[in-house]
């Protein structure tokens, strides 16, 4: 028994190294609502491929705005995670005030980087600087969810859905007259980042600011026509003056018609409706014939500093990005892929788009797709809340759009570095 006792004390000795040379990943990411079931995933699936390395996720960000917000307070306190998922007009913060890692050496590591599917394009939303600080993980543009059974009673057809703002209009009003407290239109223009007001600025041909970024320039008449169109939104469809959160409930209870938002919610529109009632998805209109459409999501940034914990926090970007880990976002959620591999791949995602047909209208937009702007300077997230502020005064119809837009533009050139 004494002689069994010592060999069952060296035995657990020489494994207790072992165990104790797996690596502890930390990670925070945002919008545990639509992220939390993903990620559960994405650990499980690392772990077992990577098993020298241990997952810990944080409380999840609230919004976009808080994850900045939150990461920045953290790099304070020198409390900060080994990989942050950050909105993509949100990275520039980081890599001004030096947080977000270089990633130049780790790629230049690589065998066949672009071959692991890392398109040039989807690699330039994490570039600044001519150097690659970020990964995209999840990519949307905005697109249009119509309640099926809502566009037949006003005498629709949803094999035809409108794709000019003046057929949406049309229909929207004939939603809103069938009565019963239903919403014709909802336009969710307070998503994270001036998303959408930037959707609209771009897709009529504007643009946030001067190339050499010193002048404001969604006061132009891109941006004119795009606080037109919201204007009308409210006078012409009557849309109503709803928290984000609240219409999106109301589409998932039958009470809306037509819906913009952002792919990101297809995963979440199929929870939420339940099969209450059809749906489907539409693209959204870009007028102008060089209009664009703002590439929203998130991507990770590496905030880790000593050789080890990035080593672990590249291992697990990389799987993140790669085209395993984008396979089991896309199916999660309603993110497009930011890998080049899955869409096609028979073992992967071609089967999961064979049977969602939403999930393939922000794909018949990637043509359009151009980087989600990002202020420069400190005041970025200021900016963002300046802007939000001006548009909400012509939701709620306390001001006139042009008016607005003007105030809006004095407001942000002030904040902008001289």
């Amino acid at each position: 028994m004494k002689l069994a006792c010592m060999i069952a004390a060296a035995t657990l000795a020489l494994a207790a190294p072992a165990m104790a040379q797996k690596t502890r990943i930390e990670v925070q990411y945002p919008l545990g609502f639509i992220f939390d079931p993903v990620f559960k995933d994405i650990k499980t699936e690392f772990e077992k491929s990577n098993p020298e390395y241990e997952v810990f996720y944080r409380p999840a960000y609230k919004e976009y705005e808080d994850a900045a917000q939150t990461a920045l307070r953290q790099s304070i306190t020198k409390q900060l995670p080994d990989v942050s998922f950050q909105a993509i007009n949100l990275q520039r913060i980081f890599v001004d005030r030096g947080i977000a890692q270089d990633l130049t050496k780790l790629i230049s590591a690589e065998k066949d980087w672009k071959g692991q599917g890392y398109s040039d394009s989807m690699m330039a939303l994490g570039t600044f600087g001519g150097k690659p600080y970020g990964l995209a993980f999840a990519v949307s543009t905005p697109i249009i969810y119509f309640n099926e059974d809502l566009v037949r009673k006003a005498g629709g057809d949803p094999e035809k859905f409108p794709n000019t703002w003046e057929g949406i209009f049309d229909l929207a009003k004939k939603i809103q007259a069938l009565g019963n407290d239903t919403v014709g239109l909802y336009h969710s223009w307070t998503i994270t980042g001036n998303w959408m007001w930037q959707a609209l600025v771009m897709s009529h041909g504007g643009t946030m600011m001067s190339a050499d970024e010193k002048k404001v320039a969604f006061d132009g008449p891109g941006g004119q026509q795009a606080i037109d169109l919201l204007g009308r939104m409210i006078g012409e469809a009557k849309m109503p003056n709803l928290a984000h959160e609240a219409a999106r409930q109301s589409f998932f209870a039958g009470k809306v018609g037509i819906w913009t938002e952002s792919t990101s919610l297809l995963r979440v529109a199929d929870d939420g409706v339940g099969g209450k009632f059809k749906w489907r998805t539409a693209v959204f209109p870009v007028p102008a014939g060089d209009g664009r459409l703002p590439t929203g999501g998130a991507a990770a940034l590496m905030f880790a500093t000593t050789p080890e914990k990035q080593k672990g926090a590249w291992a697990f970007m990389k799987y993140v990005s790669g085209a395993d880990g984008a396979t089991l976002m896309v199916k999660g959620t309603g993110y497009m892929p930011p890998n080049s591999l899955p869409a096609d791949d028979p073992n992967r995602l071609k089967p999961f788009y064979a049977t969602k047909p939403n999930h393939l209208t922000s794909l018949k937009q990637q043509k359009y797709m151009t980087g989600w702007y990002a202020f420069p300077g400190d005041n970025g997230l200021k900016i963002i809340a300046v802007i939000k502020d001006h548009l909400q005064s012509v939701v709620d119809g306390s001001t006139q759009p042009r008016t607005a837009l003007a105030a809006m533009s004095k407001d942000v050139q002030a904040l902008v570095p001289k």
